[in-house]
């Protein structure tokens, strides 16, 4: 099993408009360009933002147009495009030979809202999953979309990986599950303009001792760029700031001489996972009442 996978983390810039066409299609060519350095730079994977063909506006799909917030019409959508454009991103991940995770809304069947989702594409082109946002806000499950239902996750390489959408990283019962699902890392792509987000998304890797990637629309790059976190919380690589598409490539290494990320892997995960598993009920006294008693000194 290999200890060691490259991946990127990118930030690209995310429309709002899911009806202007060519801002669709300069979005799509926006991920495989970004793809293509990924790709030259040795990445295995290659993360992208929430909705990275299309993040919607959600007065651009509201019913009562922009001066009333209804139920979205869906119609407005250019989705031939979108699917195109999402058909053209696996399709090159299959001549690139590396796996591509990114967003975009998906359309399901009659007048079903959409999911929020993230596509998984493997290095042979082949879409393998599709993780659907479960925690919506309050205008994505009154407006916009259908929650999903389940986790996601995906091994690459040996190295296994789960995924979170934007408000998702706010529920820590998520990264928990994801915990006890054994990931190495997760996923968490984000439509948000959100310092504090990228935050407690970093406290993750300090909190269960797995990488976190984080990745954000390249126009919110000034006020906490895309980037990877190590088991430990530590940063390991971002993006700029510049508001530019980029990338934070690093290393996923489970022997990686970093004396923080080796303890982290080696020894505070699994401590944590015996001090959860029950460890400290033989330790507890019984009937003591210098124990008990919680008012004397």
């Amino acid at each position: 099993m290999s200890q060691t996978l490259r991946l990127a983390v990118a930030q690209s810039t995310v429309p709002g408009d899911p009806s202007d066409r060519d801002a669709l299609r300069v979005s799509g060519a926006g991920i495989r360009d970004l793809m293509r350095e990924a790709s030259a730079v040795g990445a295995r994977l290659v993360q992208f933002p929430e909705g990275a063909i299309t993040y919607p506006d959600k007065y651009a799909v509201s019913g009562g147009g922009r001066e009333e917030l209804r139920d979205a019409d869906w119609s407005r959508a250019a989705w031939d495009v979108i699917r195109e454009e999402a058909e053209a991103v696996a399709a090159l991940a299959g001549e690139l030979g590396i796996w591509t995770v990114f967003g975009s809304i998906h359309r399901l069947s009659g007048a079903n809202r959409p999911h929020n989702s993230l596509y998984v594409v493997s290095d042979r082109g082949k879409l393998v999953g599709r993780y659907d946002k479960r925690y919506l806000s309050h205008s994505e499950i009154s407006y916009l979309y259908t929650p999903g239902v389940a986790p996601l996750v995906f091994e690459v390489d040996g190295f296994r990986f789960g995924c979170v959408l934007c408000i998702e990283v706010k529920f820590p019962e998520l990264f928990a599950e994801y915990e006890d699902l054994s990931v190495d890392c997760v996923l968490a792509s984000a439509m948000a303009e959100d310092a504090p987000m990228s935050v407690v998304a970093q406290a993750y890797g300090a909190i269960y001792n797995y990488w976190v990637g984080y990745s954000v629309p390249a126009q919110f790059s000034a006020t906490a760029p895309a980037g990877l976190v190590a088991p430990g919380g530590r940063w390991i690589g971002r993006c700029n700031s510049d508001g530019q598409p980029g990338l934070a490539v690093a290393e996923v290494d489970r022997d990686s001489p970093d004396t923080d990320i080796d303890v982290a892997v080696r020894l505070a995960r699994p401590w944590r996972r015996i001090a959860s598993a029950g460890l400290y009920e033989s330790r507890v006294v019984q009937g003591d009442p210098r124990s008990d008693t919680r008012t004397a000194f």
